[in-house]
């Protein structure tokens, strides 16, 4: 299986990136990102590109791949609805409209989040945007698209929040979360867990477009 992945440098895209290049059914990764992971590996390959919205320049690149894993996204924190649409909906479909026309025997695997509002007219503002963004990929012409809505994740094997906030948080509350993820699956997972399902999903697909966190887990 040859894997193209989006946001790779994230906690998630890390830990996906981190179980691709361990999986021995995964012949190459193909990273797509704004910079470097600074990682080597025989599997791995990298396009660093800036235009998210726009992937003419390289769509050459884009060809042959079996599945991809779009890990990028950002928090709605002191965003409008405007901005986070842009940075959510727009980014997320220029790239799945490219990837569904260049490859349309591909599986897509997005990671949304617990509480995303697939009606797209509940109250809160990210959820329905992410909705949006979800009923939208579901509609491309991929060989199956799943939809992956973690609650808490869990980092693991070093890997670490570009926030230092959210990081210093990870680092206190490290034993609560692994308590959590054992005896609460429905609202924990870890990066490791998530990385292994999309594998998963992508080689013998699911039953269900829409993966809770239980779900992940199970996988």
């Amino acid at each position: 299986m040859k894997v193209i992945l989006f946001g790779a440098t994230g906690m998630v895209g890390q830990g996906a990136l981190r179980e691709c290049l361990l999986d021995a059914e995964v012949e190459s990764v193909l990273v797509v990102g704004r910079s470097p992971t600074d990682q080597q590996h025989a599997k791995l390959r990298e396009i660093v590109h800036d235009n998210f919205l726009d992937y003419s320049a390289i769509e050459s690149r884009l060809i042959g791949y079996d599945a991809c894993f779009f890990c990028l996204g950002v928090s709605s924190v002191g965003m409008n609805e405007e901005r986070y649409r842009q940075l959510t909906y727009d980014i997320t479909l220029a790239a799945a409209r490219t990837l569904a026309r260049l490859n349309p025997q591909m599986v897509f695997v997005y990671v949304t989040g617990r509480g995303t509002d697939s009606s797209e007219k509940g109250r809160l503002m990210w959820a329905r945007v992410k909705g949006k963004t979800e009923n939208d990929l579901l509609k491309l012409p991929f060989r199956a698209a799943y939809m992956f809505r973690p609650a808490g994740i869990q980092p693991l094997h070093g890997i670490r929040s570009k926030t230092a906030w959210v990081q210093a948080i990870y680092v206190v509350a490290a034993p609560l979360l692994s308590l959590l993820n054992r005896v609460a699956p429905k609202y924990m997972t870890t990066t490791e867990q998530v990385g292994r399902a999309m594998i998963k999903v992508a080689r013998n697909g699911f039953a269900r477009p829409v993966l809770e966190s239980e779900d992940i887990n199970s996988l």
